[in-house]
């Protein structure tokens, strides 16, 4: 569990502090308008309806003792500029700002945010990798050589052993998990485990390595 200072609360900031609530963290929500903050105040462990443009307002919060603080506005870059800068200035542990553009992006982490999202550009490039690859479920970039894929199982690898099939070697692919259709998740694999039909495969590797080897099982 973590504590998280979530700034502006449109649809990307609800659609956060849901997630975050879900996993069980301790989320304080501010947005300057007060019929948004009534109407969720009620889910969250704390509500403030703010303007944190200005910094006495967010020196009242107490910003180091959030874990994270992220700043969720996407449609005031000036502000989301500012307060990124502002939190960093009171102590924030780690600062994570929400981008629309490269260039801000760029700005953003000059002024001290720790991370940049770019949600429009991320879902852009996943659905760009799935729409190229039926075979490809999910993706998660770790760095911009390395990736972990959710994959459904090549026709070629049903009934067949992982020793014999050996994805490390030819394909430079380590399988961390399998989800059976059942819903089981084998966390361990033997080498002498057989791959079923419905099997999808989570794998860690080079991202190319692994889209090149997923656009030829299409």
């Amino acid at each position: 569990m973590i504590s998280v200072l979530l700034i502006g609360m449109g649809k990307f900031g609800r659609t956060l502090g849901e997630n975050l609530l879900d996993m069980g963290d301790e989320v304080m929500i501010v947005d300057k308008n007060e019929d948004v903050i009534n109407s969720l105040a009620s889910k969250y462990t704390n509500a403030l309806i703010a303007n944190c443009m200005h910094v006495e307002n967010l020196r009242s919060m107490d910003i180091p003792s959030f874990d994270t603080c992220v700043v969720a506005i996407g449609e005031d870059f000036q502000s989301s500029l500012e307060i990124t800068s502002n939190l960093k200035d009171l102590g924030a542990k780690r600062v994570i700002s929400r981008a629309t553009t490269e260039i801000q992006r760029k700005f953003l982490m000059r002024v001290g945010a720790d991370e940049v999202i770019y949600p429009d550009k991320d879902i852009a490039e996943k659905l760009a990798v799935r729409l190229n690859s039926d075979n490809i479920i999910n993706f998660i970039d770790l760095d911009a050589e390395y990736s972990i894929f959710e994959i459904a199982l090549p026709k070629k690898w049903r009934d067949k052993k992982l020793v014999d099939l050996n994805p490390r070697g030819k394909y430079g692919m380590n399988i961390l998990t399998v989800k059976k259709t059942s819903g089981e998740v084998i966390y361990t694999l033997d080498a002498n485990y057989v791959f079923e039909e419905g099997d999808q495969l989570v794998v860690f590797g080079n991202t190319a390595r692994i889209l090149e080897f997923t656009n030829k099982q299409s």
